[in-house]
C-alpha cells in the first residue's frame, strides 16, 4: 500500500462527492414516477446498513484493504482468486462511469467530437492524479467540494424564485405499490450509488483517525442521499412526471430552464462544472482502487509502474461495454446489478463478516484458554 494519509475532513468529502458522482446523473428511479424519491431514501437507509458490514470488516483488519485481508479470511488461493474479482469489478465501474461522462458529453455539449477523444482526456487527467497519489486526489476533492455545494445552493434557490417547482406534480404519493419500491430500490438505488461504497474497504486504511471513519462515512451518506432525494423531488415538481421520464438526464433539463430577471439563463454550464467534478472523484477512486488492490495483490513495489497501463484498461473498457448509450443504461440498470453489484456489494461482504467473525472468536477462545 501506499504510504499515504487523509485526514477525516477529506474522507467525508470523498465521500459525498463520490456517492453524488454518476448517480445524480442517470441514477434516478424513473419507472416509480412521482415516488422515485422513496426509493432513494429507503436506499440510503440500507446503504447505511450494509456499510456497516464494510465498517466491521475494517475494525478487524484496520491495516489492510480488501484485496488484502481476504486472503487472511478465506485463504490463500480462494482469497487471492476473489481479490483479482475485485479488481476487474473496480475497473470496470471506473470504465462505466467514464462512458457515463462521455456519453453526457457528446450528446449535449461536443456532438461533433468522438468519444474516444474525450474519454482519452478525462482518463489521461485521472492518471495524472493517480500517478501524484492518493493524498492529492483527496485534496483535489476538498478544494472542489466547497465550489460545487456553492453552486447546488446557487441553483437550488435560482430554481425556487424561478417558479418552476409545482409540488403538485408528487401526487399522489405512494402511488406505487410497496412491492415495486422496494423491488426497485433492492435492484436500483441500494446498489447505485451507496453499495457502490464496498470500494472505500481499499480506502479506509488511509485515514489517520481510524476511529472516525464509522461517523464520517455515514455522515456522507447521508448528506448525499439527502441531496440526491432533493434532486429527485425537484426534478418531478419542475419538470412534470412524463418529461421527468422520458429525459436522459432529468437534472440538465431541469436546469436548464431557469430564467431569471430576463438575463440569469442557459446555466447548463454549472450542471456541467459540478458533474466534471464529481465525475472526476468518482473514477478516480474507482481507478485508484484497481490500481492499489493490483500492487497489493501481484506484490508490486510502486503501484505507479501500473498505473497507466491500467488507464487504458479502463479507456478500452468504457468503448467496448457498449455500442450505444441506450445499451450502455440497460446494461448498467438491469443487468449489472443482479450480476455483478448484489454479489460483491452484499452477499461476499457479509459471508466474508461470518467467516472473519467466527475465526475472531475462535481465536480469542484459544488466547483465553492458554
Amino acid at each position: 500500500m501506499e504510504k499515504a494519509k487523509i485526514s477525516a475532513k477529506q474522507l467525508f468529502v470523498l465521500v459525498v462527492l463520490f456517492e453524488m458522482g454518476s448517480a445524480i446523473l442517470v441514477g434516478f428511479p424513473l419507472n416509480l414516477k412521482q415516488d422515485a424519491w422513496v426509493a432513494v431514501l429507503l436506499g440510503m437507509a440500507m446503504g447505511v446498513g450494509l456499510f456497516f458490514v464494510y465498517y466491521r470488516l475494517f475494525l478487524y483488519f484496520p491495516d489492510l484493504p480488501l484485496t488484502s485481508y481476504l486472503e487472511k479470511i478465506i485463504g490463500k488461493w480462494p482469497g487471492r482468486i476473489m481479490a483479482y474479482f475485485y479488481i476487474l469489478y473496480f475497473a470496470y465501474l471506473a470504465a462505466r462511469v467514464l462512458r457515463d461522462f462521455g456519453e453526457l458529453l457528446t450528446s449535449t455539449i461536443y456532438t461533433h467530437t468522438p468519444l474516444f477523444f474525450l474519454m482519452s482526456l478525462m482518463i489521461i487527467t485521472n492518471a495524472y492524479a493517480i500517478q501524484k497519489g492518493f493524498e492529492v486526489i483527496a485534496r483535489v476533492g476538498e478544494l472542489f467540494f466547497v465550489v460545487v455545494y456553492l453552486m447546488a445552493i446557487g441553483g437550488f434557490f435560482l430554481i425556487i424564485f424561478s417558479g418552476l417547482i409545482h409540488l403538485e406534480n408528487l401526487k399522489p404519493v405512494l402511488e406505487s405499490d410497496w412491492i415495486q419500491i422496494l423491488k426497485t430500490t433492492f435492484k436500483g438505488t441500494l446498489t447505485f450509488p451507496f453499495g457502490e461504497m464496498v470500494v472505500f474497504t481499499m480506502l479506509l486504511p488511509y485515514l489517520n483517525q481510524a476511529k472516525k471513519a464509522k461517523l464520517v462515512c455515514i455522515s456522507g451518506m447521508i448528506l448525499s442521499g439527502i441531496n440526491f432525494t432533493i434532486a429527485t423531488i425537484i426534478n418531478i415538481t419542475t419538470l412534470g412526471i412524463d418529461l421527468f421520464m422520458r429525459s436522459p438526464y432529468p437534472l440538465l433539463s431541469t436546469i436548464s430552464r431557469i430564467q431569471l430577471f430576463n438575463f440569469i439563463e442557459r446555466l447548463d454550464v454549472l450542471f456541467m462544472i459540478y458533474l466534471m467534478i464529481a465525475g472526476f472523484i468518482k473514477v478516480a477512486i474507482f481507478y485508484y482502487a484497481a490500481v492499489a488492490g493490483t500492487a497489493s495483490l501481484f506484490q508490486f513495489k510502486d503501484y505507479r509502474t501500473i498505473s497507466l497501463p491500467i488507464g487504458i484498461l479502463i479507456l478500452l473498457t468504457a468503448l467496448m461495454i457498449a455500442s450505444n448509450y441506450t445499451e450502455h443504461i440497460r446494461e448498467g440498470l438491469d443487468i449489472v446489478p443482479i450480476y455483478l453489484h448484489w454479489p460483491l456489494q452484499i452477499i461476499v461482504p457479509c459471508l466474508l463478516l461470518v467467516i472473519a467473525f467466527f475465526r475472531n472468536r475462535r481465536k480469542q477462545s484459544k488466547e483465553a484458554a492458554s
